[in-house]
């Protein structure tokens, strides 16, 4: 049976850049907040979805990935760099 995780077992390599850029925001954006901004433009994730997502624990789809990216004022593949390329 495959497993479609990292080799580190998580199941996004988006969660790491996620938490950085919601922490650089001015004020550290809360994961309620990132919840809410993604609410805005059409996505509906709770506070636990972010934190789940975060720490790698939950997949991400495209669809969710191109709100983030949004949200952030960043493209996908940004989101998707390792945190060594950065």
């Amino acid at each position: 049976m495959y497993k479609n995780r990292s080799a580190e077992g998580r199941a996004n390599i988006c969660g790491y850049n996620i938490m950085r850029l919601r922490k650089e925001q001015e004020g550290k954006l809360s994961q309620r907040a990132l919840a809410d901004k993604l609410q805005l433009v059409g996505i509906d994730l709770d506070k636990n979805a972010i934190q789940r997502i975060e720490s790698g624990l939950r997949f991400v789809t495209d669809i969710e990935l191109r709100a983030f990216a949004a949200v952030f004022g960043v493209t996908a593949d940004a989101l998707l760099e390792s945190p060594e390329m950065q």
